[in-house]
């Protein structure tokens, strides 16, 4: 831990998932004590880890889980097109009940896992302006993330709290095809981002920033980040020459990439279009 940070309590949800699961040594490292809230028990526990096994939407089980907490990272949540109601009850309920149990349990910094999918009909090209791109969702996942951010400026603009929506491009340890050079979030850089929303620059206040990694091939404006004090340094053009680049799309020239395609439905039912004579 460098001599600018502090040790946090820090509560994260989604502590079973797999970003977390990629967080959680960069945070012991970095001397924060981790609540792993998630509804299954997270695996293996280090010293400074607890376990916290409850529903992300059930309100009295995170107030309960949040108190003495000085920071939340919210990773919890579906991480993928699903029905309407499930992702309504999970994805936004779950939101506002973190947000809510922060505000009651006086934590001013919170991380919210948002996505670009929340974006994901603008072009690539759109990131780069300096200004946040306004929502416009490919998915019912996508809506769910646009309603994230909305949550996350009332709080702040109500309760004078930190919040930081981070539109994640792709997580994993490293990327994986040509669109991920340009998207990648390392699981360092994924530290970094949390370390920036704990520190006091931008406080108060709601930040919508692009959490990816310091690509070369990046598409995104990355002043909302450096806004906060996030100065990613990782470079998903070290892993190049293991990726076949051919075959692009012409969904590629979106941010949603093929989530913004006709060849990927709404919700999960994918019921037929009716069509009047």
């Amino acid at each position: 831990m460098s001599a600018a940070q502090q040790s946090h309590i820090i509560a994260l949800t989604g502590g079973a998932g797999m970003m977390a699961t990629l967080l959680r040594p960069f945070l012991a490292a970095a001397g924060h004590s981790v609540r792993l809230l998630d509804i299954v028990p997270a695996a293996d526990p280090g010293p400074q880890e607890s376990v916290h096994v409850g529903n992300v939407a059930d309100l009295d089980f995170m107030v309960e889980s949040l108190t003495g907490c000085t920071g939340v990272v919210h990773l919890g949540g579906i991480h993928r097109e699903q029905a309407w109601e499930d992702l309504v009850q999970t994805n936004i309920t779950g939101t506002r009940a973190t947000l809510e149990a922060a505000y009651r349990n006086g934590v001013e910094h919170v991380l919210l896992a948002s996505s670009t999918h929340a974006v994901g009909f603008h072009p690539s090209a759109a990131a780069i302006a300096g200004e946040p791109l306004v929502p416009r969702p490919d998915s019912y996942y996508g809506v769910s993330k646009a309603a994230m951010e909305a949550l996350g400026g009332l709080y702040a603009d109500k309760y004078a709290m930190k919040v930081v929506s981070a539109r994640i491009g792709t997580g994993g340890t490293h990327p994986g095809n040509t669109r991920t050079l340009s998207s990648w979030l390392s699981p360092a850089d994924s530290a970094r981002l949390v370390e920036a929303t704990l520190n006091e620059i931008g406080a108060p206040g709601h930040h919508v920033v692009w959490a990816v990694s310091a690509n070369t091939r990046g598409w995104v404006d990355t002043t909302g980040g450096q806004g906060i004090g996030y100065f990613p340094q990782d470079n998903a053009e070290d892993f190049a020459g293991a990726i076949d680049e051919a075959g692009q799309q012409e969904w590629d020239q979106l941010l949603g990439g093929y989530w913004s395609s006709a060849g990927h439905k709404l919700g999960i039912d994918n019921f037929p279009r009716l069509v009047v004579p």
